[in-house]
């Protein structure tokens, strides 16, 4: 190959690597589940793979009053959160494999803060801030929904 088609090839897979890398500039959208709060339902976007949980709720303008995303681990550990390019203030509950909640922190738009769980949990869910205070759901609340075995 000459000199000037290495170079042409070599543009070709920049471009193509930048496009892949700049496709994720706005929300992503996944599939989602419906989880309960007591008598209160969530709307909730599950993040199973560790793109979809990188991504989570990045670039979002907004999030209708009762929606929100579950983040889904393969394993529990203690999960911290940050909310880089995250648009939108939120409260995020670490949760145990039964549903309690074991620790609710509220996330400042835009920022490296570290938000991590007090225990080991798989899962994590991600609403609008204020909305557990709002309901009084605290620690050690329950929630109720298929990943919980209820």
């Amino acid at each position: 190959m000459t000199a000037f088609l290495r170079h042409w090839a070599l543009a070709g897979a920049l471009c193509a690597f930048a496009a892949g890398a700049g496709a994720q500039q706005g929300p992503q959208k996944l599939a989602a589940i419906q989880l309960t709060a007591g008598m209160h339902l969530i709307h909730a976007e599950v993040a199973r793979s560790a793109e979809e949980r990188e991504i989570g709720l990045m670039f979002r303008t907004s999030m209708a009053p009762n929606d929100g995303m579950l983040f889904v681990f393969e394993r529990p550990g203690q999960q911290c959160f940050w909310m880089k390019n995250t648009l939108i203030p939120l409260s995020v509950a670490f949760v145990a494999d039964d549903g309690s909640i074991v620790n609710i922190e509220a996330m400042k738009p835009q920022t490296l803060d570290g938000h991590c769980s007090e225990k080991e949990v798989r899962y994590v869910l991600e609403m609008n801030d204020g909305w557990f205070a709002k309901r009084g759901i605290k620690a050690g609340f329950k929630l109720q929904g298929e990943p919980f075995g209820h």
